[in-house]
């Protein structure tokens, strides 16, 4: 689809007002959109967060009597929001890197108590769990381990996200140097080369992942675009209804706006 077409589309009135009435048709059916968000401290996850919303604010921070927190104190059961898109809602597993049983504990019990809630608005709707590329050397341990085998998430669709992958230009530089080549040479091909390496430590965590008794739903790598997340995100979703509430309120990628709008 040519970006000329694109812009076209999105400056016309009658796809605003598509577009305005479908967000607000779901927006009051399921209410907003729920992430939980589990990773070590190092994983990018507010990084990750402010890519999807398209901002670069830190987020509102609420507690279940409506109050704003501090970010150093905040716990799972509370709310984080940005500013620039309020649709989502997101929840963060606080020092689940450690591994303790308490941190797992807690989480299980905040999982099944929102994927057992009769309010589709009040269920979380998919979690997000990061894996950093800067971890390559121990992608996984205790934690990981523990809740993909213990932690059952239900309805719950899980997806494993990669951050940090540009973190493997370095050891991809060390490689080629290490080969033989010059520092101008292989600076030239660190990138291809680390694309290289990212690819084959996916497919080994994968392979790694599906021996738990809970595996992820899908795994997406997230780097300057945030669209096949949104993809994968949309497509692992049982109900229409926040698919269609998903696709609508978003803000990474206006082209998905518009290929629902045509199905629409």
């Amino acid at each position: 689809m040519a970006l000329g077409y694109v812009n076209k589309l999105l400056s016309s009135l009658p796809l605003r007002k598509c577009l305005a009435k479908v967000s607000s048709e779901q927006f009051d059916h399921v209410g907003r959109f729920r992430i939980l968000v589990i990773g070590r401290s190092s994983a990018g996850k507010t990084s990750l967060l402010q890519k999807f919303c398209n901002t670069t604010e830190p987020p509102e921070i609420i507690d279940a009597k409506g109050e704003k927190l501090q970010r150093e104190f905040h716990s799972i059961e509370d709310e984080l929001i940005f500013k620039k898109n309020p649709s989502f809602i997101f929840h963060e597993s606080p020092g689940f890197e450690a591994g303790s049983d308490k941190e797992l504990n807690m989480m299980v019990s905040f999982m099944a108590d929102r994927a057992t809630t009769t309010k589709l608005g009040q269920r979380m709707h998919v979690i997000w769990y990061c894996i950093s590329m800067s971890d390559y050397e121990r992608p996984i341990l205790a934690a990981e381990e523990k809740f993909f085998n213990g932690c059952n998430p239900g309805s719950v669709p899980v997806i494993v996200v990669f951050t940090k992958a540009d973190v493997m230009k370095l050891p991809a530089l060390r490689q080629l140097m290490d080969e033989g080549m010059s520092m101008k040479e292989a600076k030239t091909r660190a990138g291809n080369v680390a694309d290289q390496i990212v690819n084959e430590l996916e497919g080994k965590i994968a392979k790694e992942l599906d021996k738990f008794k809970y595996p992820p739903k899908g795994m997406n790598q997230t780097d300057a675009d945030c669209s096949p997340l949104l993809r994968c995100t949309a497509n692992v979703q049982g109900a229409i209804e926040l698919q269609r509430l998903l696709i609508s309120t978003q803000q990474v990628n206006p082209v998905l706006n518009i290929e629902y709008a045509v199905r629409r």
